[in-house]
């Protein structure tokens, strides 16, 4: 189950360069938005217009809390790649959804990964295999999710979505204190991936005849979200 990092670091290169090769739904050209949306609400950043985007936006000095934000954030993002992943080992025969939004979370920490290259910060995730953080509040996360959505395909489906709200709360309270252009600009995008994968979990839990009640968002902004078309 668990791969090295070399593995993990292959997958996020590789799910980069089938969105880059018109992997998705819809093509994205070099320069144009940094990210792919696919009619399933799959939301993968395409590497070569991240790598434009970012180059065309200036190099701004870091607060303390953009260089704990971005740590952090490398490591949400892993999370839930390493959840989904595991959950697509459990149920992915039956729903495609865990494996579809595993690979959009690859390119997703990818980005963040990119940012630490960019500032010439340390990667909290380097030489971590799949299920290990050095976050001990995310280590425990990842056991205590996967735990969640071990004992059926319903209950993995709902960590699915909960994944998504917490990521959708914390980006916005990271947004909060940022004014990096560049990081502002893949935050964005990874929320409104976290959004589009929030409406795929909760559609395809509505298919099978459940429910879901927000976590972590209020009523109010969760109707918001799944009442509302995929963004592109």
């Amino acid at each position: 189950m668990k791969k090295t990092i070399l593995q993990f670091a292959a997958a996020s290169i590789t799910a980069l360069t089938l969105v880059a090769c018109g992997g998705g739904d819809d093509a994205t050209p070099a320069g144009g938005p940094p990210i792919i949306v696919n009619a399933d609400g799959t939301t993968n950043f395409e590497g070569t217009a991240l790598a434009s985007s970012l180059s065309a936006l200036p190099l701004e000095a870091l607060s303390e809390a953009e260089k704990a934000s971005l740590a952090y954030m490398r490591e949400e993002e892993k999370l839930a790649h390493d959840v989904y992943t595991r959950l697509d080992s459990l149920w992915g025969s039956q729903v495609r959804v865990f494996g579809n939004i595993a690979n959009s979370e690859a390119t997703h920490t990818e980005a963040v990964r990119q940012l630490l290259i960019r500032y010439g910060l340390p990667d909290p995730a380097a030489n971590l295999t799949e299920g290990m953080f050095a976050n001990a509040t995310l280590q425990q996360l990842y056991h205590d999710l996967v735990a969640l959505g071990t004992p059926s395909q319903v209950a993995a489906l709902r960590v699915g979505a909960q994944i998504e709200e917490l990521d959708i709360v914390d980006i916005q309270t990271a947004l909060n204190d940022i004014d990096n252009q560049d990081i502002r600009l893949v935050y964005e995008n990874l929320m409104k991936g976290s959004r589009n994968h929030l409406r795929s979990f909760v559609k395809t839990l509505t298919q099978q005849g459940e429910s879901y009640s927000p976590v972590y968002l209020s009523q109010e902004d969760y109707d918001a979200i799944v009442t509302t078309p995929i963004e592109r």
